[in-house]
């Protein structure tokens, strides 16, 4: 079995491959102080309560965006089972042109996902991933990674208002009740939830403008089901794409 694992800003997600069937999928929260052993404890623990064994993980694939976790993890594979992990870094096969200046400062996630989406429906391509940052990354149809925008996710636009504005509460991220918020919670919450949108509609749109020919808009993430509720172009959600995309890499470079 192959174990794959996300390490992003705010979770760590695993996945486990037998071929090309994800089997099982974890997400933790990501704590940058945590040390390997606190890792290792909470990746055998989910492996158990699914009845997979360490020897059953016969390769891993890792992709980081959090460089102080990396060893971390690489160690964890290495002396938990017996595993040397292929790790997305500069240099690696993906199949793609990085056309990104220079190419080495694109992150390794962006990386994965433009792969995933553009082996699945080809090109030209965007990608909208929906995390701490919300990312859109940009494929051509011969396969270029061309590059793409970074903005804040709703997340830390919501925990920087919180942090900056001292009347102004913390809020979850959720589809409002009314554009029209009748109470301070309900008025932030609209104007991240519908600002967000709105913005992401904005980008996309002159992301289209680029091509004579129409790209395909897919997105993942973990607030991209809220996000395509209302969205103009965020349709098509492929939750797993990391994941995905791992396994792909991992099959090009093992």
């Amino acid at each position: 079995m192959l174990l794959v694992t996300d390490i992003g800003n705010t979770n760590v997600v695993l996945g486990i491959y037998d071929d090309d069937k994800l089997l099982k999928t974890w997400r933790l929260s990501t704590h940058r102080h945590n040390t390997r052993d606190e890792y290792s404890i909470f990746i055998r623990s989910l492996l158990k309560d699914s009845e997979i064994t360490p020897d059953q993980i016969s390769d891993a694939c890792i992709c980081s965006v959090v460089p102080s976790l990396t060893p971390s993890f690489i160690a964890i594979f290495e002396h938990d089972f017996a595993v040397t992990p292929v790790v997305v870094r500069p240099g690696i096969k993906t199949g793609l042109v990085i056309l990104y200046e220079p190419p080495q400062d694109v992150g390794a996630d962006r990386i994965v996902n433009s792969l995933a989406g553009y082996k699945k429906f080809g090109g030209p391509l965007v990608i909208v991933d929906f995390g701490t940052a919300t990312t859109f990354d940009v494929v051509s149809a011969k396969g270029e990674y061309l590059g793409g925008l970074i903005t804040p996710g709703p997340g830390v636009s919501a925990e920087a208002l919180a942090i900056r504005a001292a009347r102004l509460p913390s809020v979850d991220i959720r589809k409002p009740r009314d554009v029209i918020g009748r109470n301070t919670i309900d008025a932030i919450r609209s104007g991240l939830y519908h600002g967000h949108i709105g913005a992401c509609d904005h980008i996309i749109e002159k992301i289209i403008s680029k091509f004579d020919e129409k790209p395909k808009i897919i997105a993942t993430g973990g607030l991209a089901d809220i996000i395509k509720e209302d969205s103009k172009y965020i349709t098509e959600i492929y939750p797993h794409l990391t994941l995905e995309g791992l396994r792909i890499i991992y099959e090009m470079n093992s």
